[in-house]
């Protein structure tokens, strides 16, 4: 009989425990769009296949959010290996023609076109440029862009 009543206070109090776990979750106050326009530089340096289809991803997820929605305004920037997302030549036109057409800055570092010797006839047409990304990247931080890197 011993056994059984700490059988069963220990079940309650597991209970009791994971309720109280969930209700602390569940009550955490999520963030607030409280302005009226929100800017988002996304930035990628990697030619990793996943790592492009990430950033796709969660500009699109972005882009999506409600709290958000209409809001918000987004550059997606790439330097060294990231120069391979907007190669003419990979499968990734589609969905950043899906971005562009939301409103997407799609730019690209002109240093690594340099370095890596890739002329912008090799990219998309709808690519714009920037001196060095580092520089971008410094210049939208000062203007209070939210820097993204995923």
């Amino acid at each position: 009989m011993k056994n059984l009543k700490k059988i069963l206070f220990l079940a309650t109090a597991f209970i009791a425990v994971k309720h109280l776990a969930q209700q602390t979750i569940s009550e955490h106050p999520v963030a607030k769009a409280t302005k009226k326009h929100y800017n988002a530089l996304y930035v990628i340096n990697e030619s990793d296949e996943n790592k492009i289809k990430a950033i796709i991803r969660n500009v699109g997820n972005a882009l999506e959010d409600p709290r958000l929605k209409g809001k918000l305004e987004v550059e997606l920037l790439a330097f060294g290996g990231g120069v391979e997302m907007f190669k003419k030549d990979n499968s990734y036109e589609l969905a950043l023609t899906a971005l562009k057409d939301k409103g997407v800055v799609m730019v690209m570092c002109e240093n690594t076109l340099k370095e890596k010797k890739i002329a912008k006839s090799e990219l998309f047409d709808f690519v714009n440029y920037t001196p060095s990304a580092n520089g971008e990247i410094i210049l939208r931080e000062y203007e209070g862009w939210a820097v993204v890197k995923p």
